[in-house]
């Protein structure tokens, strides 16, 4: 038994996606004066996609390397059967090590605190661990200040069972181009690969580059660029692409019922919609348990029968209403709440739609699916 309610994967989406960006990176390698690898990022459970399931697909399509955010998401994509490395971004002070040695996960060096625990746990395993450098160059989140490298860096370098294979930074302003700090952090950086250089540390691999940088400026591409939303066929807004991404991911349901309402009768609580004439109401089986945002009510839209229609009155915990007056819905009806139901560009609502409709980002529409809705891949 399953819920009406169901994410629908498309795995081959994916792929040609993850494959697009390959092409990308490749026919500008010319002007770039370097080939671009892509390190494919699967954290939040690959924005909401399955982590498991979307590892192994972007493995078998050609990716080197996936990145997630912690250990424990590390851990469950390796015993999914995913053999490529695993770099986990996040912090290591409150997790469990010993995950990253038994389930041979890379992880990030970001504070003198991290390099220090990391070394004592491959020096009671007796053993070497490779691991990425992160360096702050203007987030102020994790890193090693860009700026204090000369008397931070030693003490990481002198560790004996830390083998340092890349370094790395992260951009606060990729997606906005009104802001200078995004070519401040992107100095920044080169200064201090120059001056990691000049300490004696020169990996195998610089990156630095999410969706957005990517698109943004060739110059950070470095060694290998790390996109995520763009895997998932979602431009990062306000941003535009000629790469040919799908989305890879949709949102369905079916009316369980339709409801008629007089002028004057409101529905749902606080009887947030009120109709002004005869209305028919189509009522589906999703609401915000499943993930679905509050402020989507009177703002957003689902398909149905080709045609769009206004989510109105409140979103409830298990179900929304839409308006389908003059409709002929019936109830069983396919419900499209992310994805097509026809040919037509109106015919379509992707997560960045829906996100601009509630004013959040696409990111947060897909992460937040309900773990409830079941996500069937489609080869």
């Amino acid at each position: 038994m399953t819920r009406i309610t169901v994410a629908h994967v498309d795995l081959a989406a994916l792929t040609r996606n993850f494959r697009a960006i390959q092409a990308f990176l490749e026919h500008e390698a010319a002007t770039v004066h370097r080939a671009a690898r892509v390190v494919a990022v699967v954290k939040a459970n690959a924005y909401g996609h399955g982590a498991a399931r979307v590892a192994l697909a972007l493995e078998a399509a050609g990716a080197t390397m996936v990145a997630c955010a912690d250990i424990e998401e590390g851990v469950e994509i390796r015993r999914a059967g995913v053999r490529v490395p695993i770099l986990v971004f996040g912090a290591l002070s409150v997790s469990d090590l010993g995950g990253a040695f038994a389930h041979g996960l890379t992880p990030t060096i970001s504070s003198p605190g991290a390099a220090r625990a990391v070394e004592a746990a491959a020096a009671a395993r007796n053993t070497t661990i490779g691991c990425h450098l992160k360096i702050d160059t203007g987030m102020h989140r994790l890193g090693f200040r860009h700026d204090n490298l000369p008397w931070t860096m030693p003490a990481v370098i002198a560790s004996p069972h830390l083998r340092i294979e890349a370094v790395y930074t992260h951009f606060a302003t990729a997606d906005d181009a009104d802001r200078d700090l995004f070519n401040e952090q992107r100095v920044r950086f080169d200064a201090a690969i120059e001056t990691l250089a000049g300490l004696g540390v020169r990996p195998a691999i610089v990156h630095a580059a999410n969706s957005a940088a990517m698109l943004r400026d060739s110059r950070v591409w470095y060694d290998a660029v790390r996109p995520g939303l763009l895997l998932y066929g979602v431009v990062p807004p306000p941003l535009a692409s000629t790469i040919p991404l799908e989305p890879a991911l949709s949102l369905t349901s079916r009316v369980v019922a339709v409801k008629g309402l007089r002028p004057g009768e409101g529905a749902g609580y606080n009887w947030r919609f009120v109709a002004e004439q005869a209305t028919s109401l189509a009522v589906i089986p999703a609401g915000y348990a499943d993930g679905l945002d509050t402020r989507l009510g009177g703002r957003g839209h689902v398909l149905i029968r080709g045609r769009r229609a206004p989510i109105v009155g409140a979103i409830s915990m298990d179900m929304l209403t839409a308006d389908v007056t003059g409709l002929d819905v019936e109830p069983g009806d396919e419900v499209v709440i992310i994805g097509r139901q026809g040919d037509e560009s109106w015919q379509r609502i992707d997560a960045r739609e829906m996100a601009a409709a509630v004013g959040t980002i696409p990111w947060e529409i897909l992460c937040r699916i309900g773990a409830r809705i079941e996500r069937r891949y489609e080869e």
